[in-house]
């Protein structure tokens, strides 16, 4: 079972509180943190490790636990894999819902996906569709490992539609293991949110922790 959290971080961009959680995380993590200038990026830095360890301890789960880490604007989120199958692969991510840049979508996107948000005439779901292929496609490349170093237009996903859901049509034929979707949204639905893994059995309920 593949378990997701999801946290604001805004409490963490106070002093006091981010320095409580900062005690808490290891010493890596303390450094990566040190060595990043925004107050935001030290705050997800510090506050995506923070919901990893406290999900570790919810599901006890071992070190050598796959798992997956995202972050953006306001939120943090990780997923989790319960099982002990070093095999699985996971992967998530969060993006805030910003502007639908067609020029990204063109020179990145596969030709179908390009084309159905071009097709859609109202903007807001212009957009929706936009990030959505985003997250979803960004799920995939952390899922695989590979990140951005494999081409966005190397693999195809049609949308979930009527609860249904997204599918991965085609993919590069290295990866030839089943992959399975869960989409979801924050709270303000601000944001976009995709699990994407090997393991079918992903939680679609999206537990949210909070910074106090």
């Amino acid at each position: 079972m593949i378990r997701t959290w999801v946290a604001d971080i805004r409490p963490l961009l106070e002093e006091t509180c981010y320095q409580e959680y900062y005690e808490r995380v290891p010493k890596f993590r303390q450094k990566k943190a040190d060595a990043l200038k925004l107050v935001q990026g030290k705050a997800q830095s510090i506050g995506v490790w923070c919901l990893y360890e406290q999900m570790k301890k919810e599901y006890e789960i071992q070190k050598n636990t796959v798992y997956n880490l995202s972050h953006s604007g306001e939120y943090v989120l990780c997923s989790v894999h319960e099982g002990k199958d070093p095999k699985i692969r996971v992967g998530c991510d969060i993006e805030e819902i910003g502007i639908c840049n067609m020029k990204i979508a063109r020179r990145f996107f596969c030709r179908s996906e390009y084309e159905k948000i071009d097709s859609e005439t109202n903007e807001e779901r212009r957009r929706e569709l936009f990030f959505r292929y985003w997250v979803l496609k960004e799920s995939f490349i952390k899922a695989t490992r590979e990140g951005m170093a494999m081409g966005l237009d190397t693999f195809e996903i049609a949308l979930g539609e009527n609860g249904n859901p997204s599918v991965l049509l085609e993919r590069p034929s290295r990866y030839r293991e089943p992959f399975y979707y869960m989409e979801s949204a924050t709270e303000d639905q601000k944001y976009r949110i995709a699990v994407c893994s090997t393991d079918e059995e992903i939680d679609p309920k999206i537990r949210v922790m909070e910074f106090v």
